[in-house]
């Protein structure tokens, strides 16, 4: 079984594993709207749990816009759960306004007690480009550029290597004159889940975008899963992969979370044309690792629901693999 819902398109999720029970959460759409790409702008997170990945229990809507007007009454997108040292749960989510048009993304910081019903914290907004760094980043939209002011997609996780929090972010970096080469991965730090400071991108380039990233460790290397379009693709990193453009995942290495990172050498990591897994998460299960991310295209178009997890594999250098590619290419 995936995760799917009869009446409801399903795409980028995230998860937060307690004992045994994983909790999925995703966003979704009524296929009323009938065009999926309208999805977008009418979107809310469901809530799903499972012991195994694969057979999932839902529980409906958990968090969705604001009322306006607000910073966050158009869009809440994709986020990241994680818990706090007294057992507070905290989800930090994408936000849009209507006033702007939903082409200004900001993040923001709910909590909760059931990991189900989540409330804002304060407004709800905690980071926005804006303070001395935020010149590291393209702030402003830059209208026949770029589609929208790149914020989004946080990814929150303890510090290895201290006692705070660090924050990865979907970001374009300013004054790069190929707008496929201007993709970030955006960094900000905290002391406690509530004040955050905005740093300089942990990454720029190769990519106009790299969405949905997630960052970590297997053994001793460090990963920053992304997903990205064939279209989005710098003329640098298609003349390295020969042409050949896939929409998928992808993925960055570091000895740190704080980098210095780089795209991961040899070919794309997990991409077809048309794209058929995209905004994939890499978890850490009891016989290694999977891949589970939502199903993109078939022969009839856009589809909407998560993919069953596929084992991958680590080889000797490092480099992932996913389990079922690799049998297609034996």
């Amino acid at each position: 079984m995936t995760i799917a819902l009869k009446d409801q398109w399903i795409w980028d999720s995230w998860y937060f594993r307690e004992g045994d029970t994983w909790h999925g959460y995703f966003l979704k759409a009524d296929k009323a709207l009938l065009d999926p790409e309208r999805r977008h702008l009418n979107v809310s997170q469901g809530h799903a749990t499972s012991t195994d990945l694969v057979h999932w229990q839902h529980h409906g809507t958990c968090f969705a816009p604001a009322k306006s007007p607000a910073w966050d009454d158009s869009t809440t997108w994709t986020g990241s759960v994680v818990c706090d040292e007294s057992g507070l749960y905290h989800l930090f989510y994408t936000g849009t306004c209507l006033a702007e048009g939903s082409l200004y993304q900001r993040v923001g910081h709910a909590t909760s007690t059931d990991l189900h019903h989540w409330q804002r914290v304060g407004d709800g907004l905690c980071l926005d480009l804006v303070g001395e760094n935020a010149a590291h980043y393209e702030h402003q939209h830059q209208k026949g550029f770029w589609h929208d002011r790149a914020m989004r997609d946080p990814w929150v996780m303890k510090d290895p290597k201290g006692e705070g929090w660090l924050m990865f972010f979907t970001a374009r970096a300013p004054g790069i004159d190929e707008a496929n080469a201007g993709g970030a991965i955006g960094f900000a730090t905290s002391d406690n889940l509530y004040d955050w400071e905005l740093q300089p991108p942990v990454f720029v380039g190769s990519f106009g975008q790299l969405e949905v990233p997630q960052v970590f460790a297997i053994g001793e290397r460090w990963y920053c899963l992304f997903c990205t379009s064939g279209q989005h693709w710098s003329e640098a990193y298609t003349a390295s992969q020969a042409g050949k453009l896939v929409t998928g995942n992808h993925y960055l290495i570091a000895d740190h979370p704080r980098g210095p990172w780089q795209v991961a050498p040899g070919a794309f990591f997990d991409g077809e044309n048309p794209c058929h897994r995209y905004a994939a998460r890499i978890l850490e299960i009891e016989k290694g690792h999977c891949i589970l991310g939502f199903h993109d295209q078939d022969t009839q178009g856009f589809v909407g629901e998560i993919l069953d997890p596929v084992a991958i594999e680590v080889d000797a250098a490092g480099l992932l693999n996913v389990t079922e590619n690799k049998k297609d290419n034996d």
